[in-house]
């Protein structure tokens, strides 16, 4: 079995008011210092990615003052007579690293479209290989399944408040002046630094997840500096929901998607991973062990960790990303249903989230937001309704989150975003998306207007271009990124036959 990843976690934290104008940021949209040139050498991994290192200010109302680095990456196109321009890729998150998606996709992405691109990525401020933050959570409080608010076995959310409390006083004390600068605006902005140094008037993007966000973001203050420009499985951008909405959106993500495993897991074709006679019965099986997980927890032999429910309920979440990790949330099941003394089946979430990606999540989520609610009963209120209504993920998505304690205040508004701006944005979406429901991406549809085209693509899981196998959604992207063509209109793919 795969362990939960860091991509894992963090890939799932990602409005249709279309007449509603920009709302200006407190700090400067611009920086008034000229980016310095870029020094490139190869990466470290010899993989035929240059790297380099660009200083950001840490605060962009004072750029001649403190710097962060913000490490760098590129993949040169193969075929300099088809070079068009750069393509920036804008990894999920919020924390996700650039240079990791030029090493995973770039070459992939070159062949694809031909060399008309170089690949280029960032590592946003506080992670990878860029400056680093810190916030010295304890190890327990960095474990995946505890920085989500997993409420008790009973729906009691005391756990949570005092873990949200801790964090966000950990990051008060100890983060600094980095942790107080992480936000979508500020990425914005590094993001466009980098093209400053590129030396290049626009950009095309591939924007995924909460990158969606990062990339809807930058087209409304930068509109004049996008090309061609690609959001992959969008969220919810009302300024009101963001972050907060987009958490509390995945209650009903998981029931769309959860069918799907239900009928891969009945399907006679998986032999010893089949779990049940009929796809209906997936469902309450599931949450009839949850439940008796949360009573009687198993212990991993290979870590000494428990299997509780709600590590089951985390663990089947992240696995309907993708039909691909669907094996190892039915062995992990199987395991779990089998036998009473340790569990063999490897630990999925064996080790704590790193400093910086817990600081990161953290503090994104909790400054991109100038107010988040602190009254602790309404979150106790709101855990109870979503428990009742999706007890898939039995009221995670409604819990409370350190930024309920957060002790400084937004330095930037959320940005609405509006039909103002050049017509080139090309949306792509599964119906059935884990992360970022249908339901949030019709609302970032509609804020763009007719700035936007969006395929649906009749597929679950999180992620869809040359991601979930479906040749038509993938020509789509290839196209416009290629050929600058998009559908004349809103258009849908039909699924692909499921292997």
């Amino acid at each position: 079995m795969r362990p939960l990843t860091r991509k894992a976690l963090l890939t799932t934290l990602s409005a249709a008011a279309c007449a509603a104008t920009l709302t200006a940021p407190t700090h400067a949209a611009t920086p008034t210092a000229k980016a310095p040139r870029l020094t490139w050498q190869p990466c470290a991994e010899k993989d035929g990615r240059e790297c380099a290192v660009l200083p950001m200010p840490l605060d962009y109302s004072r750029p001649g003052g403190p710097t962060v680095d913000i490490a760098v990456s590129r993949l040169r196109s193969d075929h300099p007579e088809a070079r068009r321009g750069t393509l920036l890729l804008i990894p999920g998150g919020p924390g996700g690293s650039g240079r990791e998606e030029v090493a995973r996709r770039g070459a992939q992405l070159r062949k694809e479209t031909g060399g008309a691109y170089d690949i280029v990525g960032l590592d946003p401020r506080g992670v990878g290989g860029s400056t680093q933050a810190d916030c010295g959570i304890s190890d327990d409080d960095r474990r995946p399944v505890n920085l989500r608010p997993w409420p008790g076995p009973d729906g009691d959310i005391s756990a949570n408040v005092a873990r949200a409390r801790r964090v966000a006083d950990a990051c008060a004390r100890n983060g600094g002046a980095l942790v107080r600068s992480l936000s979508t605006a500020n990425e914005v902005r590094d993001l466009d630094r980098f093209r400053q140094a590129l030396g290049e008037e626009k950009l095309s993007a591939l924007g995924v997840s909460y990158g969606t966000y990062v990339g809807a973001v930058y087209a409304q203050k930068f509109p004049q500096h996008t090309d061609r420009w690609v959001l992959d499985s969008s969220g919810d951008p009302d300024p009101e929901r963001v972050e907060r909405g987009w958490l509390a959106n995945m209650s009903g993500a998981a029931d769309d998607r959860f069918p799907d495993f239900a009928e891969w897991a009945a399907d006679p074709a998986r032999g010893d991973q089949r779990l049940a006679a009929k796809a209906a019965d997936v469902r309450p099986m599931f949450l009839a062990l949850a439940a008796g997980l949360d009573r009687e927890p198993r212990e991993f032999a290979d870590t000494g960790h428990e299997l509780t429910g709600n590590l089951l309920r985390q663990v089947m979440q992240n696995s309907l990303y993708s039909d691909a990790d669907f094996p190892r949330l039915a062995d992990l099941i199987r395991a779990a249903r089998t036998g009473t003394g340790p569990l063999t089946v490897a630990d999925p979430a064996p080790q704590p989230l790193s400093q910086s990606d817990a600081a990161v999540f953290a503090g994104v989520v909790c400054n991109d937001v100038g107010t988040w609610p602190r009254s602790i009963p309404s979150y106790a209120r709101a855990v109870a309704t979503d428990r009742a209504r999706h007890p898939l993920t039995a009221g995670m998505p409604a819990g409370i989150l350190p930024c309920a304690f957060w002790k400084t205040p937004s330095a930037d508004k959320p940005t609405r975003i509006t039909p103002n701006g050049p017509s080139n944005v090309l949306m792509i979406q599964n119906l059935r998306d884990p992360s970022t429901p249908y339901r949030g991406a019709l609302k970032m549809r509609a804020a763009f207007g007719e700035r936007a085209r969006m395929v649906t693509v009749d597929a679950g899981g999180h992620g869809v271009y040359l991601d979930n196998g479906n040749a038509c959604g993938d020509r789509a992207v290839t196209k416009f990124l290629v050929r600058g063509e998009r559908p004349g209109a809103d258009a849908f793919c039909s699924a692909e036959p499921r292997h």
